[in-house]
């Protein structure tokens, strides 16, 4: 018999990690509930799955590992030894560093690290670690340590968990479909072809409708493709259950993470690009939102704070909230930080929603002391650069004394979307659908601007645009006529002027590669009709580009009303 040793050894990372994250997961809810019998037995049961996996692929220092940690959860199991908060934390480090022994033991190196064994000794005298009233459990360290942890130490190590993270499961009955889909349509497009082949004789209604139909059955191919793509939240969300607790232990503070709508499926693409806004949220909403427990107490609060991650669907997009129950956002600060940057001029007379915005800006922070945590200003610019790269919108809204929401709106899949396409001179652009308000022509006047931007008056609010063929350096000479496509994102407008407008239609994005990665203005590309490329718009960076370059124009940095805020 033949045996894919590779595709076992694959099934290995992927089912060890997914234990790992139950078992993170059940050790944090057994620190509150120590008395779930269920809860330890299921953290028993991914620690006894995991030796009984490396047993059997012949890695004997990764299941004599396993074995001794399984000792302890056997004495958690007979009552002879109590669970406490540093006994949780020796078990969350013993988690992080089977995270670290599987990637390696797959990429060949089976041998135990000397901090393992230290953490083995420390963990078989766990009867000894029972804290006295008052103290503290100390996971700063373990904080510290998760935060820096090597996930692997060898190059073939990283790759085989980025491998792991581009697999999917998918049930028999989908991929059953999918093929019965890829015969059928096999069948229209023979029959297609044969019509054409006899074309002599044949009415153009009959090949029309053989055309009609091979495209029906490509569009359902497509949804369930795309279906395939769509994954549930509640395995990513679990795993901040653990950042959460770390964060709070190493800030001194008592916080609860409050999950919702883990049963939402979005496209698998939108959870790798996810990950990183969401724990730099996660993080600010427990350092700088939650505050310590005698500040709620004397603010008649619960002194266990509550940070809650939700997902849900609306109007066709998908809405991710991290709201806490915090001091809300200090406004007067922000404002007085915004006007020492000279970010924004008079910055207290903007609305709220533009103020919270502000904390996005590069460099922006408002905290008074720099820790290993925060304090840079690095951190919620990631949050909105993730966010705009997958063309999505984010928003603050606080309140002083009740908390803070932040609200992140992304498309539910970023492989197809409803493109409005338009020209200038002989390249085709596609500008997502989702960005597009309206089309206006160009006042005459604006068509002798040589700068290629400007300001028009829509409905007597200002509106800057820019010309796609002086940003982009494209030759010919423009009409005689042109049109402005009126765009918005995260509340801001601006408009895009172009030669011709050819309206909508469906596009599939392709990357455009490492040679043209980031380009500015440039979100990817797609293959029309026609076979030719056209270029698909970064709406959110030509709205930052049309509003820069007025404020220099205008000798500041302050975008006219209505524009963006």
């Amino acid at each position: 018999m033949n045996i894919d040793h590779e595709a076992i050894l694959h099934t290995f990372l992927d089912e060890s990690e997914e234990g790992l994250c139950r078992m993170e997961e059940a050790l944090v809810a057994l620190e509150t509930r120590p008395d779930d019998e269920e809860t330890l037995q299921t953290i028993f049961r991914v620690t006894h799955t995991i030796k009984g996996n490396a047993s059997s692929l012949g890695f004997p220092r990764l299941a004599a590992f396993a074995h001794n940690i399984e000792d302890t959860l056997q004495r958690l199991r007979d009552r002879t030894i109590p669970v406490s908060g540093r006994l949780i934390t020796l078990l969350l480090q013993a988690v992080d560093a089977l995270r670290q022994m599987v990637p390696e033991v797959v990429a060949g190196n089976d041998e135990n690290q000397p901090g393992n064994e230290e953490l083995l000794r420390v963990l078989s005298g766990a009867g000894t670690l029972v804290p006295e009233e008052g103290e503290r459990p100390a996971p700063e360290r373990a904080f510290e340590k998760r935060r820096q942890r090597p996930w692997g130490r060898r190059k073939e190590d990283i790759q085989a968990w980025k491998d792991r993270g581009r697999t999917l499961r998918v049930t028999i009955e989908k991929l059953d479909r999918i093929l019965n889909l890829t015969g059928e349509i096999a069948i229209a497009r023979g029959r297609l072809r044969q019509m054409l082949e006899e074309q002599v004789g044949k009415t153009g209604e009959d090949v029309l409708e053989a055309h009609f139909e091979a495209d029906r059955l490509y569009m359902e191919l497509q949804e369930l493709v795309m279906k395939a793509r769509m994954v549930p939240m509640g395995p990513m969300f679990r795993q901040y259950v653990r950042t959460v607790r770390d964060m709070a232990a190493a800030t001194g503070k008592s916080v609860r993470l409050h999950l919702e709508g883990g049963e939402v499926e979005v496209d698998t693409r939108v959870i790798e690009h996810l990950r990183d806004p969401l724990t730099h949220m996660i993080r600010n909403a427990v350092d700088h939102g939650i505050e310590p427990p005698h500040v709620r107490t004397a603010r008649e609060k619960d002194p266990c704070g509550r940070v809650a991650l939700r997902a849900f669907h609306e109007a066709g997009s998908i809405v991710i909230q991290v709201a806490d129950d915090g001091a809300g956002l200090d406004r007067e600060r922000i404002v007085e930080r915004a006007r020492s940057l000279g970010i924004v001029a008079e910055p207290e007379k903007l609305p709220d929603a533009d103020i919270y915005a502000l904390i996005f800006e590069a460099g922006f922070s408002t905290a008074e002391t720099v820790t290993d945590l925060s304090g840079r200003g690095v951190g919620m610019d990631v949050v909105r650069r993730n966010v705009d790269a997958l063309r999505g919108s984010v928003a603050v809204d606080s309140r002083p004394g009740e908390g803070t929401t932040i609200t992140i709106r992304l498309p539910l899949t970023l492989a197809i979307i409803e493109g409005f396409g338009v020209g200038v001179g002989d390249e085709t652009f596609v500008i997502p659908m989702e960005a597009v308000l309206e089309c206006v022509e160009l006042p005459a006047q604006e068509r002798h601007q040589s700068d290629g931007r400007g300001v028009i008056s829509l409905r007597g609010r200002a509106l800057p645009y820019l010309r796609l063929r002086k940003l982009f350096a494209l030759e010919g000479v423009a009409p005689s006529r042109e049109n402005v496509v009126v765009v918005q994102h995260g509340g801001g407008q601006a408009g895009i002027a172009v030669d011709a407008l050819y309206g909508a239609s469906q596009a599939v994005i392709k990357p455009l590669g490492e040679l043209f990665e980031g380009l500015p203005g440039i979100a990817g590309s797609t293959i029309l009709g026609n076979g030719r490329v056209a270029l698909i718009l970064d709406v959110p960076s030509l709205l930052r580009e049309a509003v820069g370059r007025l404020g220099q124009s205008a000798g500041g940095p302050e975008a006219p009303p209505g524009g963006v805020g």
